[in-house]
């Protein structure tokens, strides 16, 4: 790897952790960098799980006043286990070829979950301030599918989980996004582990990523607070638009 691609995932991965602590969607901005200095699809996608995976913990550790009683998590953490090694094992079965053809999809997907961010947000708002009934058996099925969804794809994973999480448990919504961020952290844990064991790795791109995420997650978020969040979302949106039409154009027509 040469200084310049290594620079253009220093400046990625602070960009990841920053844009993660301040919208969510920032594992958008790792998978595509990868691409970019040449890491094959599938091999990005998997090392962008493990790169990310030390911001989903201390996200955790941030807001572990807000979690849920343990009584509550143990209830749903299996299920996100069981969805998160389904979603893994799916992704690390997939033939590299089929992969190459998905992802320019996934890519478009996850920058639409992520430009639909402020009409789920308002959703989820609106929806932490009605008193509602729990939904145990939906929201047990949401959340398996959702781990699917996260080890499969994980890009925009956290934005609709925790529209769902608002629509199915009439709790606060500071203990919503804290739930949200445990089970981002337990998928990812499961997915890191199996794609260290059973996938392919970019351990010299882990080396770079990793830490630049936990700096961009803990002092870029400071700096990123004070732009529009609209406009942020707007570019990493656009680009992630564009980024989908090239790899469809490249892999797929």
């Amino acid at each position: 790897m040469d200084p310049i691609q290594a620079t253009l995932l220093l400046v990625a991965g602070v960009a990841t952790g920053a844009f993660n602590a301040v919208a969510g969607g920032g594992s958008l901005i790792a998978f595509s960098a990868l691409m970019g200095v040449g890491v094959p699809p599938l091999t990005a996608k998997l090392t962008s799980t493990v790169s990310v995976f030390p911001g989903n913990v201390a996200s955790v550790v941030g807001g572990r006043r807000d979690l849920p009683p343990r009584a509550d998590a143990r209830r749903v953490l299996p299920t996100a286990v069981l969805g998160g090694v389904a979603g893994s094992v799916l992704l690390l079965v997939t033939p590299t070829r089929v992969f190459d053809v998905i992802v320019p999809f996934l890519v478009i997907a996850a920058s639409a979950v992520l430009g639909l961010q402020d009409r789920l947000d308002g959703l989820v708002r609106r929806s932490a301030l009605r008193h509602g009934r729990e939904h145990p058996a939906a929201l047990q099925a949401s959340i398996a599918l959702g781990g699917v969804y996260g080890g499969y794809v994980g890009a925009g994973f956290g934005i609709v989980l925790v529209a769902t999480l608002a629509l199915l448990q009439p709790e606060p919504l500071t203990r919503m996004v804290a739930l949200k961020n445990l089970l981002s952290a337990v998928i990812s844990f499961v997915a890191v582990v199996l794609f260290v064991f059973f996938g392919t790795v970019n351990w010299a791109a882990v080396g770079i990523l990793a830490p630049a995420t936990v700096v961009g997650g803990y002092a870029g978020a400071r700096l990123l607070r004070r732009l529009p969040g609209g406009l942020l979302r707007a570019v990493v949106v656009t680009f992630g638009v564009l980024f989908g039409l090239v790899l469809l154009g490249r892999n797929v027509l």
